[in-house]
């Protein structure tokens, strides 16, 4: 279906404070046009002020007008309606972040462009993060103003960047740091415990709960609650969890009154979470309420000016001592595109000093990287030297492990997440993972739960 947007409100356009972004279904480009105070009606009509070309929408499909706790919606007798989370509303005031679905097509609700310009810091390193390039003292310009305050953070980056090193850098260095810092990983737990998990239960709230358990909230009471991979929370919970952003209180499964706790929120993931927004498989008002401060972490290729530290930093961790870090060894680390980001620096410099000789110098440490897509094309595949039903048990055999390896690498040997990642039963990755020796005690843990 063809979507297309135009707008009439250029004339009305100074001084505003909020915009409506479109999202059309079939994956084309969204949409941003300004919202005017006096608001916009949005519709199929080429009158309306927000033009929108979906036959499932109206003529006059819906006002939206912005007011000091957020927008005015109301429908404007539209034959299909308009929704939100599955609610179909005729008037409602709704808080930033809100996303109505008219038709086929996503409307999200947003605050103003407001562009933050800050100074990269001097320092060079951020509790256990370090850098020197530009992206990385911004970053910490950015974080050190974000530990003096109670404001929620949203980290933002690709695996292995080093969003656990900032979010706990982030408790330390601000008023909370004598309080406990809980890590939650809401990729990690099954769908049927996380919410006991996060929340807590009582005794009996479920078979074989024979005593109250705290939930993380609870265990991070006067502290710092690390959520990692948020995108990853199933969209049942996000209203729960947004409900105890906004007031602080929980009520544990099988409880029959709210608990109160003090919890400073610091959330990661390395997904998209704006286009899941838009998607509908996140919440956009939740996604408003984490991301107060927004952070993004630069991946390890933007930033090749800091692999220099980094190695010199690696190198005396793993072996005890200070090493010059130069010469072709180095301009082969600098040169690799690191998808695996800092984490995969930090094992291949472990390895190199593990497998090196006694004393061994930097450039004599045996630094093993992945080959380049270009050196893997120019070597064959398969080959003929050997009988055909060999050459293809051997192919597969090289195919589960490489397989394996990288999908237990995406899951941080997370089996219940690798088991959504390759959608596979966790039974029978657990046996080709033994097959393999790829478990990790942590997979071992997660089958023995």
């Amino acid at each position: 279906m063809l979507h297309r947007v135009t707008n009439a409100i250029e004339r009305t356009s100074s001084g505003l404070q909020t915009r409506v972004r479109i999202v059309y279904a079939g994956g084309a480009e969204p949409v941003e046009v300004p919202l005017p105070p006096v608001g916009v009606v949005l519709g199929a009509d080429a009158a309306c002020d927000v033009h929108i070309d979906d036959v499932a929408v109206s003529r006059k499909h819906v006002s939206i007008v912005p007011r000091a706790s957020g927008f005015e919606v109301t429908d404007l007798q539209s034959r299909n309606g308009t929704w939100i989370d599955g609610v179909s509303i005729t008037n409602a005031v709704v808080p930033v972040g809100t996303s109505l679905r008219l038709g086929s097509t996503i409307v999200q609700l947003l605050p103003a462009e407001e562009p933050l310009s800050l100074e990269p810091s001097a320092r060079t390193q951020f509790g256990s993060m370090f850098g020197r390039s530009v992206a990385m003292r911004t970053v910490f310009a950015m974080l050190e103003r974000a530990a003096q305050s109670n404001a929620p953070v949203l980290l933002l980056g690709e695996s292995g960047t080093g969003k656990e090193l900032a979010a706990r850098a982030v408790h330390e260095q601000g008023a909370r740091a004598k309080g406990p810092f809980v890590v939650f990983d809401c990729g990690a737990a099954s769908d049927t415990l996380i919410e006991s998990e996060l929340f807590g239960h009582k005794r009996g709230a479920f078979t074989g709960t024979v005593a109250d358990k705290p939930g993380a909230f609870a265990l991070a009471h006067n502290g710092t609650l690390f959520l990692d991979e948020i995108g990853d929370l199933p969209l049942n919970l996000q209203p729960k969890l947004l409900r105890l952003l906004e007031r602080g209180e929980v009520t544990p499964l099988g409880g029959r009154k709210s608990e109160t706790y003090d919890v400073r929120i610091v959330a990661a993931t390395h997904r998209d979470l704006w286009n899941d927004v838009g998607r509908g498989t996140f919440r956009g008002d939740l996604y408003y309420r984490l991301a107060v401060v927004e952070v993004h972490l630069p991946p390890l290729r933007k930033r090749a000016e800091d692999i220099a530290e980094l190695v010199r930093h690696f190198v005396a961790h793993n072996s005890g001592r200070a090493d010059t870090v130069a010469g072709p060894t180095l301009d082969r680390l600098v040169a690799y595109q690191w998808p695996g980001n800092v984490r995969e620096l930090r094992n291949v410099i472990a390895r190199a000093v593990a497998l090196a000789p006694p004393k061994a110098r930097f450039d004599e440490m045996p630094v093993m990287l992945r080959p380049s897509a270009k050196q893997a094309a120019e070597e064959p595949l398969v080959r003929a030297d050997v009988p055909y039903h060999d050459a293809k048990a051997a192919l597969i055999e090289r195919f589960e492990r490489e397989y394996m390896k990288d999908l237990m690498r995406r899951a941080d040997g997370n089996i219940s997440q690798a088991s959504r990642i390759a959608g596979i039963e966790r039974k029978y990755l657990y046996k080709v993972l033994e097959r393999n020796s790829l478990l990790s005690g942590r997979a071992k843990e997660d089958m023995e739960e």
